[in-house]
């Protein structure tokens, strides 16, 4: 068995087509293998392995640097994508192999964090991945919108195709990223995909010149859905502005749909709104995405509460040893070794974690009882109250699809 990366052109014949037959339908189309041609210099700066036996491509799988923030720090995230394998050659170990590999380098050049749509989400958890919640979508008539068409706003909505628009979409996505938790954006080769292929339309909320809101969209008939993508609001008047705009088309489509953070609570947005909000998980086709850190730096500096806590990792490849995490001035110190057993506060207590287990902690998705619940770890009752002033449950809101 090798392991090798591939050069860009390789993917046309390698990568590519096993990542077709695992997520799209098949046999291709010419049109479509002629279309990854097109796709090709979005893919330039991934970095994408593959497994041969014999010259043959036996699995693949890529890695896309990009950009996640965790509780306020934006760190480098690699964004694991593509992982294929040829019919002939599933179970056997390959997937394994490769992850194994990708992560290694991804972590050596300097990603701390990592994250991830998953094909079956129990067999990334024992790659030491946790869940993230997905995002919900939400369905209503414009129609329910109508108050909002009497509201004075401040501020104003631009309206734009988004291969004009872009510039402004994009540094707006750059603000989500330095505020919101969990929030990952692509690298600007990647990006640009959605600019390139011009296929929506934009409309932004502006308040005293800066974008505060964005928004992008189709319609696919008269009379039928204006289909949004993820509503991003900076606050609740950036979020009605946009809004106000959709209550608009009340004479020209029957339905709205968009996605909201799992944060969000629409039934709240006005009096009278009838609206259906979904969050659907399903194997395979629709899974809520997953993240671990690859590294325990990732942690130094993040916001926490006044804890103490020695911890002690266990079976994974990329975090080992015990730590002492201690919320000093509000701000996360790590002391490699464990430090002191007893301090002038008194003992300290230990948790024993998995790599999931301080993930999900530091994500903000599982309350310590959890992880030992789900055998994440084993935390005992002053551990647990420790951990949970360190790490406040927090929602995080991955936004990037991949």
């Amino acid at each position: 068995m090798l392991i090798r990366r591939l050069a860009a052109e390789e993917r046309l014949t390698t990568s590519f087509p096993l990542q077709a037959y695992a997520f799209e339908a098949t046999p291709l189309s010419r049109e479509r293998v002629d279309a990854f041609h097109r796709y090709l210099p979005y893919n330039k700066g991934n970095r994408t392995l593959v497994v041969e036996e014999g010259g043959e491509a036996r699995a693949t799988a890529s890695a896309v640097p990009m950009r996640q923030n965790l509780r306020g720090a934006v760190l480098p995230m690699a964004g694991v994508a593509g992982i294929a394998t040829h019919p002939l050659a599933r179970r056997q170990g390959y997937v394994r192999a490769l992850l194994c590999q990708l992560l290694d380098e991804m972590r050596d050049g300097g990603h701390p964090v990592t994250a991830l749509y998953p094909f079956r989400a129990s067999f990334y958890e024992r790659f030491g991945y946790v869940g993230l919640p997905r995002a919900r979508t939400v369905r209503f008539s414009p129609a329910d919108l109508a108050p909002l068409l009497r509201a004075e706003l401040p501020g104003t909505v631009g309206w734009e195709r988004i291969g004009v628009g872009y510039p402004h979409y994009r540094s707006f996505t750059e603000r989500c990223l330095r505020e919101r938790h969990g929030f990952a954006i692509f690298p600007d080769f990647r990006d640009v995909g959605l600019r390139d292929r011009d296929d929506r339309w934009l409309i932004t909320a502006t308040v005293d010149g800066s974008v505060v809101g964005a928004l992008t969209y189709r319609i696919d008939d008269h009379g039928g859905e204006l289909v949004g993508d993820d509503l991003l609001a900076a606050d609740p008047y950036a979020r009605a502005l946009l809004l106000q705009f959709l209550a608009r088309h009340v004479d020209q489509v029957e339905r709205i749909s968009l996605r909201v953070p799992a944060d969000d609570l629409p039934e709240l947005w006005l009096t009278d709104l009838a609206v259906h909000v979904e969050a659907r998980v399903s194997r395979p086709g629709s899974p809520a995405p997953m993240a671990r850190l690859l590294s325990v730096d990732a942690l130094a500096g993040l916001p926490a509460g006044p804890g103490r806590v020695r911890v002690d990792l266990v079976e994974d490849r990329w975090l080992a040893g015990t730590h002492l995490l201690d919320g000093v001035d509000g701000r996360l110190a790590l002391a490699p070794g464990g430090g002191p057993a007893v301090t002038a506060g008194g003992p300290v207590p230990t948790a024993t974690l998995t790599a999931a287990g301080l993930s999900a902690l530091a994500y903000g998705v599982l309350d310590p009882a959890e992880v030992h619940i789900r055998g994440l770890g084993d935390v005992g009752p002053e551990a647990a109250g420790e951990l949970r002033r360190l790490f406040p449950r927090a929602l995080p809101y991955l936004f990037a699809d991949f």
